[in-house]
């Protein structure tokens, strides 16, 4: 009998850690390709004191960022309160063979890298940080209240993914690790003829015997209350299909700045959850019966315990599903955490350190003034 003498490579485990606040799709960019450099991610997210420590205070709290960073496809482990100066002995805890962060420097509050100490143990590795996205960027959209981060229609009226990189989607649909098979998302753009005319990826097909699940919304500023529903949606079948509909959908019935991520943020963060199968970008604000059964066959149309706005005719936009008795509410534990939540804790932020700053100025002022009163007293 011949002897197995070759044995199974022991899984190459990456580490990627951070504050993981209000994710967007650099997060998850930087997840993804650090997933590709091994076959296990696991990732620590820093406590709101490790961050307030050395950075200051965060809009997400820390389980809020734990969950998060859980729902992200590409994770195999969170490790929550995960220590802001990465050290050879946390790698070691964790069996991790190396650490990988953005091409960028992050420093502690007393001005060292965090990273030192992983990097002169050959433990660190780069990837390329995404341009154009930080958490700061969002925070300055809510607080100035712009629109130039929307994307355009096409001239035909159909929602335009003109700004969406095909190759951002297409590294966004698969799950696939170093060694691993890629498991891909499916991506759709949703024209009036409802025809999948933009692919980029071979995508999950539903079984025969799948039963199909359909949401859609905004998903702006993608959170633990987006993840929640995408969850409880997925669980009542099999195969999730999620419809994200363009900027001026969502700006002519919510007004103002909104949506605060264009199209493209959007669809990407939606497309990182490790709970959707499909994204139809671009859909539309009503269900209509082209969504029901052009490409597949929907057996349910789910929607959030939260207040539906009406379309722009002023009708329901679930009125097809609801006639057909395939309307179903999600009770979602996490609906108090909303877009508009997030926002208004931006603005409480701000007017504390606004405020903040005022008493210490204003501090400051009578300190001058008692200073040059004292020195005219002396001359007296």
């Amino acid at each position: 009998m011949a002897t197995t003498t070759t044995q199974s490579k022991k899984p190459v485990r990456v580490w990627v850690d951070g504050c993981f606040d209000m994710m967007h799709y650099g997060h998850a960019n930087a997840l993804r390709q650090a997933k590709t450099m091994g076959d296990v991610l696991v990732v620590g997210v820093h406590s709101d004191a490790e961050i307030a420590k050395n950075k200051g205070p965060t809009v997400m709290k820390e389980d809020e960022r734990y969950a998060a960073v859980a729902a992200c496809k590409w994770v195999d482990q969170v490790v929550p309160d995960a220590p802001y100066n990465t050290t050879v002995e946390i790698l070691r805890e964790y069996d991790i063979d190396f650490c990988v962060h953005g091409d960028d420097i992050t420093t502690m509050a007393d001005g060292t890298d965090c990273y030192q100490a992983v990097k002169d143990a050959g433990l660190y590795r780069e990837c390329k940080r995404t341009a154009g996205v930080s958490t700061t960027e969002l925070v300055g959209r809510m607080l100035l209240m712009t629109r130039t981060h929307h994307s355009k229609r096409h001239s035909n009226g159909g929602s335009s993914i003109a700004s969406i990189n095909s190759e951002d989607l297409g590294s966004f649909s698969t799950t696939s690790s170093r060694r691993s098979p890629p498991r891909r998302t499916t991506v759709s753009h949703f024209l009036p003829t409802s025809k999948r005319i933009v692919q980029f990826s071979e995508g999950l097909e539903p079984k025969p015997s799948d039963r199909v699940i359909y949401v859609d919304g905004t998903f702006d500023l993608f959170h633990v209350g987006h993840v929640e529903f995408l969850k409880r949606a997925k669980a009542l079948g099999d195969f999730l299909i999620v419809g994200v509909h363009d900027d001026q959908t969502v700006n002519a019935i919510k007004g103002s700045n909104f949506p605060l991520m264009n199209l493209h943020e959007r669809a990407l963060s939606v497309l990182a959850c490790r709970y959707v199968d499909e994204v139809i970008i671009g859909a539309p604000y009503s269900v209509t019966e082209d969504i029901l059964n052009k490409e597949y066959t929907v057996h349910v149309v789910a929607h959030s315990n939260t207040v539906t706005e009406p379309d722009l005719d002023g009708k329901d936009p679930y009125e097809l599903p609801k006639q057909r008795g395939i309307y179903q509410i999600i009770d979602n534990p996490n609906s108090t955490i909303t877009t508009d939540g997030i926002i208004e804790r931006i603005i409480d932020n701000r007017m504390v350190y606004e405020e903040r700053q005022k008493r210490k100025n204003a501090k400051a002022t009578l300190e001058q003034e008692k200073e040059a009163e004292e020195k005219l007293h002396a001359r007296n």
